[in-house]
């Protein structure tokens, strides 16, 4: 398939099988997401546990027939796993939604919604984890953990520690989802609007960060120059 943008991998678990298409069917329409469906727990268990996926979302129906989202919500946060989770509700009652909101979901939505609002909330949910002490984001053969300003490779087993403005070009450009950001842009994004420095200073700032996660830095393969700017060469994840 070649190259993408950065698709999140959604999924959906609910048991109503014309809500879940409705909703799927919406998430594949936007080239940001790729969902996946499930229609109980049980299946959205091996989902989640399957080593060839990753989830960076979830939206989680209260009522399932083997059990209830928010019991099942608290035990995937037990299980360590920090990505957003918005529930869905056939009832918008306070003490409802409050046992939602304590089994550790990151938002409540009430059906029947409008898309564009559960929508409008994932995207939310998803920048402020990207954001968070918890978000690991895939770059090329790397993991991600910007606010540790940290970039691992699993198969050589090697880390690699960047400057607070390697981590912050990195994560704009993430960000653009594999389109180029110009020098201009980059720049007040990583640098600030007021800031006296010039393109040379950002280029700089790529060269160094390409010595670090080029196997040829002579030879960009991963952060590459186009149209006056830089972008993400980001291999289809597995999601796709």
């Amino acid at each position: 398939m070649g190259y993408m943008a950065n698709v999140h991998p959604i999924l959906v678990v609910d048991d109503d099988l014309a809500l879940r298409s409705t909703l799927c069917e919406q998430l594949r329409a936007e080239d940001e997401f790729a969902p996946s469906e499930a229609g109980s727990i049980v299946e959205a268990e091996r989902m989640i546990a399957s080593a060839e996926q990753r989830f960076d979302a979830i939206i989680l129906d209260v009522s399932l027939p083997d059990g209830d989202g928010r019991s099942f919500c608290a035990r995937l946060r037990e299980e360590g796993i920090k990505v957003p989770i918005i529930m869905l509700t056939g009832s918008a009652a306070e003490q409802d939604v409050v046992r939602g909101l304590d089994s550790g979901a990151n938002d409540y939505v009430a059906k029947p919604f409008r898309l564009a609002e559960l929508m409008a909330r994932l995207r939310a949910h998803l920048r402020n984890f990207e954001s968070s002490e918890d978000a690991v984001l895939q770059i090329g053969p790397y993991t991600f953990r910007p606010a540790m300003k940290l970039l691992h490779e699993p198969s050589q087993n090697r880390r690699i520690r960047l400057t607070d403005k390697e981590a912050a070009i990195l994560k704009f450009l993430y960000r653009a989802g594999g389109k180029s950001v110009g020098r201009q842009v980059l720049l007040n994004e990583v640098w600030g609007y007021n800031a006296a420095v010039t393109t040379h200073t950002l280029e700089t700032h790529v060269y160094r960060l390409r010595q670090k996660i080029e196997p040829e830095p002579a030879h960009a393969r991963l952060l590459i120059t186009e149209g006056g700017g830089y972008r993400l060469n980001q291999p289809v994840s597995d999601a796709a």
